[in-house]
């Protein structure tokens, strides 16, 4: 295998890694909400419909491990924890949101494209071969 071969793996590997995170559906709306200001827990649980406690939890550990939120705890008592972007995450801010609103943008054309094609079975069609043997297509 040549050294190029193993760059472009290496690059492969680590931008799927990235993308994993950020294109996680819960990552990027927690994103969204900590542009806004820092955010405790139930703060965020709240705001984002639909997630459950353990995996808020997990994805909130994910983005601090890759450097792009921060964990800040306050000794109150009880103890305060609050989450916040870090220069990292605000540069990821731009880009989740200029994804988000091409999404919103063409919404409509991908339902419609989605509908197109569902509505065509992409079945293989029968091909004659002249043998006197049918194959799929």
């Amino acid at each position: 295998m040549k050294r190029t071969n193993m760059h472009v793996t290496g690059d492969c590997q680590a931008i799927s890694g990235v993308l994993a995170r950020i294109g996680d559906k819960w990552s990027v709306l927690i994103v969204s909400r900590l542009g806004a200001g820092a955010r405790r827990f139930n703060e965020l649980k709240r705001e984002i419909g639909g997630i459950s406690q353990r995996m808020l939890t997990l994805t909130l550990r994910g983005l601090e491990r890759d450097g792009l939120i921060q964990r800040t705890v306050f000794p109150t008592v009880p103890p305060r924890v609050e989450y916040a972007l870090t220069p990292l995450g605000f540069s990821l801010l731009e880009p989740v949101t200029a994804l988000g609103d091409w999404a919103l943008a063409n919404k409509t054309k991908i339902a419609a494209a989605q509908q197109k094609f569902d509505g065509t079975e992409h079945r293989p069609e029968p091909r004659d071969t002249g043998a006197g043997v049918t194959l799929l297509r």
